[in-house]
């Protein structure tokens, strides 16, 4: 039974307290500061995730952990709780809340809105802050708290006693602070200001335009960066600005991260590693799908417990509805803790994102049913968030000088039965579900109606199990409820009987006794007499069975979505024998020749070789190619365009995307190398990403190595918004286009000149702001960045070469072009390449002039001509696109062939490399079942480096193996749905996102004319 005891002297309580110091807010009445003096004994305490102390004491005073441990004396006028069979555990600890902030309106800029109100270009804050109003590191959330209770109450019966607060809002978002959640005022909870700084990649409430991609959030973060260590070195005494201020102020704080997505862990942490900063990144859950590249980061992370419902894919339809990788989630994303911890990788847990936080517990626990160890999540929730904080001093375990915040629960936290009593807050009771004030457990002798039963009350005190021996039924278990000392219990006699005998009692001393009615509804007295405690049955672990959680686990595929393998492709040295081979080279086309690839390369061509322990493949009847390399791509990235006349300093490289499904559909087109490109909102966009389709590989692999850099430009009616009846944006006509270009790069000539000639030893030399946009720029100056135009009539053309010609630099691709044979000789004599559609014409006015003999002519001239794609669903077929060269105008097969493989790779400046097959080049290749030319020959292996990223043979097992995988998760949603019909959702179309040169975001929003391409995806 729970025992309290107030010992008091006879000097009176108030001669021994400790003074408390007054706060500095008056009172309006009297004060009362008895002081707070308690100690809880007899507890199995956890002082912190790995300490456990049995039949141990804790003593508090005033909110502060006075001493833990055994053999503790009871300080004199101490509250006495004896909680005998019950655990004290540290109050847990949430490590990124938006408690007490105010709610974020994203108002920001909205496609919809574009056509109906011009776009905000300029910060509408006023005062010397940043240019971006995204950019808001002074403000702080210590300035805007306020005490919510209702978010109190719902954040203390989950167990949390502390957490870091922060407003959401913005991608440089200002300081957090840490609260306890306990009652009173904002300065009496407030723990610590200024305890952290904050990031993200959404601009939040900011209603400018830039950024709209997530290339332009990167940009932007860099650029604050430099632009904050430029204003340190001396910026400051050319202008004044209270945001760098607040940046430079909280460089030395934990900085935190909300990355969210998996790929977004990894650009969060390439960030930080080019400024010297070890983000703590907040994820989503789907670490487990990246696990190799994110322990690479060794960022700590903070994880959230926000697991899918399962989808309702009763009707087959619908599950075909269902993403593969949506599936594969729902059934992994609870093991994604475990994940974590096998991997050596620190991490602390939130109740974020939960819309019902009701839902921590059961995530929680099922989390640690698939596999995470009960230390570990303790850890995670105290011990793991303090030390982030810089506050394992104060919170996160129970020490003496700490801050009494700490658990009082019924069991093992983590148990399934486990009930928290109360949560103590600065040593103050919040209850949560109380304990109860009598514990009834024991055997009795019940006399009733002239009948003598058996009774025994086992269970937990507050929810106690009785049972009743009855004659012909044996062990009969009753229905009980306790409310405080008062019982009600109902049992049946006798099997046969329809109705229940119903009794309603009271404790006295150690029995219990009072009235009911039997079956017959007559009124009698009851007694029960108390003979002994219950005999203890053998203890049962009051945890997680992990077993049957993670027996029927599938397996990480990478990449995660359909197609992707479980352990990534791996080169080999192989021999393909007595294929038809397309040289590219001065050789041409060899019959019946072998290939043999060494090491990733191409390490021999001819007849009749040989090769002991490689890998032979039998060429024969089939065509051997060099890879195909599109040099107009958009796959594989998460954002296409930024709107700015300038973006000059945003890459396409920051947000590749390595889980694209289109890289596998590309690699069984013959696909090996692609150009992604920024699209044409602007006539100057943003630096190409050069990379190889290397399937299940991270976005950094996919990155060609040492490549040249490359940026997209762009003409026409795309970048002076033809379609747009609100932009502002300058430019509105094509000469305006020229003026964007003229004046960029005089800007950035005066730049190149002043990098060059700034001291950094003269201590009076200001230092020269590094501009992200500039430096871009300068490096085309200086032929370290090349050109790829989009473009389409020849007067904007020559307008850009004339411009070229002005400024020195000079343009190395037309993409597009389709007007290119009308100017061939002058870009002939410019020596400027020519990537161009086959046969793409009529679909904006100024395609008009376009012809399918184009390519031909250009190439007839002695251009070096390209095909591409500028289209996820066309790169599929590029060799049919080449093949459209020889019907229209007569171009040679091995011309046209060329134009998909050695042209574009002259174009990326890597024929050194790839798009021939030549000893030494990399063992980039295509086994053709036919002619490579033909509509009826399809790849039968694509080989990158010596690795088969495609494979026909391979890709036939695995669509068999992918309908048998979904089968598998849908009978589990299946079963799901049925324990809990309400928790099932109903599956919706993916939209995937096919970027063409116009789109903003896909299905999203266009720039100039709209040419969005989407599909429903349904998983293959």
């Amino acid at each position: 039974m729970k025992k309290t005891l107030l010992v008091l002297v006879a000097a009176g309580i108030f001669s021994i307290r400790a003074w408390a110091q007054p706060t500095t807010f008056p009172r309006n009445g009297v004060y009362d500061e008895r002081p707070q003096l308690y100690a809880f004994t007899n507890a199995t305490i956890h002082t912190d995730y790995q300490t456990i102390i049995s039949n141990a004491t804790l003593v508090i005073r005033n909110g502060i952990v006075e001493s833990v441990g055994t053999g503790i004396a009871v300080p004199t006028g101490a509250v006495v709780t004896d909680l005998k069979g019950k655990h004290i555990y540290p109050g847990l600890v949430d490590i990124y809340s938006d408690y007490g902030m105010p709610e974020v309106k994203k108002e920001g800029f909205s496609w919809g809105a574009f056509y109906l109100r011009p776009p905000q270009y300029d910060s509408g804050k006023k005062g010397a802050y940043n240019w971006n109003e995204a950019i808001r590191p002074e403000n702080s959330a210590a300035d805007i708290f306020a005490i919510d209770a209702k978010k109190a109450e719902e954040l203390r019966k989950l167990g949390f006693g502390a957490a870091l607060i922060h407003n959401p809002d913005g991608i440089a978002r200002g300081t957090g602070a840490v609260v306890h959640l306990g009652a009173g005022k904002e300065n009496e909870v407030l723990l610590k200001s200024n305890a952290s700084t904050h990031f993200s990649f959404d601009k939040g409430s900011s209603k400018q335009i830039y950024p709209v991609a997530l290339m332009g959030s990167i940009a932007l973060i860099r650029q604050t960066y430099l632009d904050a260590d430029w204003y340190k070195k001396g910026g400051n005494k050319v202008e004044r600005n209270l945001s760098l201020d607040a940046f430079n102020q909280q460089r030395a704080l934990p900085a935190f991260f909300e990355a969210n997505t998996r790929l977004n862990i990894l650009r969060a942490d390439k960030i930080g590693d080019e400024f010297g900063v070890q983000y703590i990144i907040k994820t989503k859950g789907d670490e487990y799908a990246r696990l190799d590249e994110v322990k690479a980061t060794n960022a700590p992370l903070v994880v959230s417990l926000d697991f899918p419902k399962p989808f309702d894919v009763e009707d087959p339809l619908d599950m075909v509805m269902v993403p593969y990788e949506d599936m594969k989630h729902w059934e992994l994303a609870p093991s994604n803790p475990a994940a974590l911890a096998k991997a050596g990788i620190p991490f602390a847990l939130t109740a974020a994102d939960l819309k019902n936080k009701a839902d921590f517990w059961a995530n929680l626990r099922k989390a640690i049913e698939y596999g995470l160890d009960e230390k570990i999540a303790l850890k995670a929730l105290t011990i793991t968030p303090a030390t982030l904080l810089k506050m394992d001093n104060q919170i996160g375990s129970l020490k003496k000088g700490m801050l009494a915040n700490f658990l009082i629960t019924s069991d093992n936290l983590f148990g399934k039965t486990t009930i928290i009593y109360d949560n103590y807050i600065a040593g103050n009771r919040y209850t949560v579900t109380g304990m109860p004030d009598v514990d009834i457990r024991g055997e009795y002798n019940l006399a009733v109606g002239g009948q003598n039963y058996k009774m025994t009350i086992a269970g937990m005190p507050e929810k106690p199990e009785v049972k009743i021996g009855v004659a012909d039924t044996g062990k009969a278990v009753a229905k009980a409820i306790l409310n405080n000392s008062l019982i009600s219990i109902s049992f049946k006699a006798d099997k046969k009987d329809k109705a229940e005998i119903r009794l309603t009692g009271w404790l006295t001393g150690n029995n219990l006794k009072g009235e009911g009615m039997l079956t017959d509804g007559k009124a009698v007295k009851w007694v029960a007499t108390y003979s002994g405690a219950v005999k203890p049955e053998a203890p049962k672990e009051n945890k997680a069975d992990t077993k049957s959680a993670v027996a029927d686990l599938g397996k990480v595929v990478y990449p995660f979505i359909a197609f992707g393998v479980e352990n990534k492709l791996k080169a080999e040295d192989m021999l393909i024998k007595n294929a038809t081979v397309w040289t590219n080279e001065a050789e041409g086309k060899l019959e019946n020749a072998d290939v043999l690839i060494k090491g990733g390369k191409i390490a021999q061509v001819g007849k009749n070789l040989s090769a002991a322990g490689v890998k032979v493949i039998d060429g024969t009847g089939k065509h051997l190619t060099a890879g195909i390399i599109d040099e107009h791509s958009h796959i594989a990235t998460e954002s296409v365009n930024e709107l700015q006349a300038s973006t000059a300093e945003v890459r396409i490289g920051d947000n590749v995307d390595s889980e694209d499904i289109n890289i596998y559909r590309q690699l069984a087109g013959g696909v090996t190398t692609s150009q992604i490109l920024h699209g044409s909102a602007n006539p100057i966009g943003g630096q190409s990403a050069l990379i190889k389709l290397k399937w299940g590989e991270g976005p950094e692999e996919l990155k060609i190595k040492n490549a040249d850099g490359f940026i997209k430009f762009a003409l026409g009616e795309n970048v002076k918004q033809s379609s747009s009846m609100t932009s502002t944006r300058f430019p509105q006509t094509r000469m305006g286009v020229e003026q964007v270009m003229m004046d960029a790069f005089i800007r950035a000539k005066e730049y190149d000149q002043a990098l060059k000639k700034y001291n950094p030893k003269d201590p009076n030399a200001v230092p020269v702001r590094r501009d992200l946009e500039l430096d871009a720029l300068a490096e085309i100056l200086n032929q370290k960045r090349f050109i790829t135009c989009h473009s389409y009539v020849q007067s904007e053309i020559n307008m850009l070469m004339h411009v070229a010609d002005s400024l020195g630099f000079k343009i190395n691709t037309f993409t597009h072009i389709l007007e290119g044979y009308k100017v061939a000789d002058k870009m002939k004599s410019r020596n400027i390449n020519a990537s161009t559609f086959a046969d793409w014409w009529a679909y904006k006015m100024e395609v008009q002039d376009a012809i399918a003999y184009s390519p031909t002519l250009m190439n007839k001239v002695g251009l070096n001509v390209g095909i591409n794609s500028d289209d996820a669903e066309m790169a599929r077929r590029l060799n049919q696109e080449a093949a459209k060269t020889v019907k229209y105008g007569g171009t040679t097969e091995e011309d046209a062939l060329k134009m998909v493989t050695l042209n574009p790779a002259r174009m990326l400046h890597l024929e050194n490399r790839i798009g021939s097959i030549k000893a030494g080049k990399d063992a980039d290749l295509v086994l053709w079942n036919g002619n490579p030319l033909s509509i009826y020959s399809r790849p039968e292996k694509t080989i990158i480096e010596g690795t088969i990223y495609y494979d026909l043979e391979r890709d036939i097992k695995m669509r068999e193996e992918l309908q048998k995988d979904r089968a598998r998760i849908a009978t589990k949603m299946l079963a799901a749905k049925a324990s809990n019909p309400q928790g099932a959702q109903m599956p919706t179309p993916k939209v995937m996102r096919h970027y063409h040169c116009d789109s903003l975001f896909g299905n999203e929003g266009t720039c100039g004319k709209a040419k969005t391409f989407m599909e429903v995806h349904f998983s293959e």
